[in-house]
């Protein structure tokens, strides 16, 4: 008798993860509807982060409009060798070619340049106590990550980005 109530239980528990997990991977996956986002439209966009609150995923918000970090090694598109191109995920803009993306082993992914001169713009971050060049899309000004001057030629460029501010299309 206390075997079958034990593997009831451990049935049960087992449901109720697979269900709890199913329905927590979904939430997150779930993007809200983003009026502003286009892969053609290049109008530059100037809103609040009360407006970008709304229409960006809460993990998206953190980090292109706070300046957040994913972890290293975690996100999508740090081993990720398909062909296509990478554009801003809050709001579509052109970024990166896949051509320009390479093996950089810091724990994201980088690329050595950026589709067009205006796909990004770059600022000064003096955060954490040094002093680094901030990435951010041309178009809406969300926080993509760094530029570092160790990556590869042509350029010596390396663009380190998070990946949960990319799109990625494949060609």
């Amino acid at each position: 008798m206390k075997k079958n109530i034990s593997a009831l239980i451990l049935t049960l528990t087992s449901f109720v993860f697979i269900l709890c997990s199913c329905s927590h991977s979904n939430a997150q996956n779930e993007k809200p509807e983003n009026p502003y986002y286009s892969k053609t439209d290049t109008t530059v966009l100037k809103l609040d982060n009360k407006e970008w609150k709304k229409v960006l995923s809460p993990e998206l918000y953190e980090v292109a409009r706070k300046g957040a970090t994913e972890t290293a090694f975690t996100g999508e598109y740090n081993v990720h060798d398909a062909k296509g191109a990478y554009s801003c995920a809050a709001c579509g803009n052109a970024l990166f070619l896949s051509d320009a993306k390479f093996a950089s082993t810091c724990g994201w992914p980088s690329f050595y340049e950026p589709i067009y001169s205006n796909s990004v713009k770059y600022k000064e971050d003096t955060s954490y106590g040094m002093v680094r060049t901030e990435v951010v899309c041309g178009r809406c000004d969300a926080h993509l990550g760094h530029i570092f001057n160790d990556g590869p030629k042509p350029t010596g460029k390396r663009f380190c980005m998070n990946s949960i501010s990319l799109d990625f299309d494949p060609h």
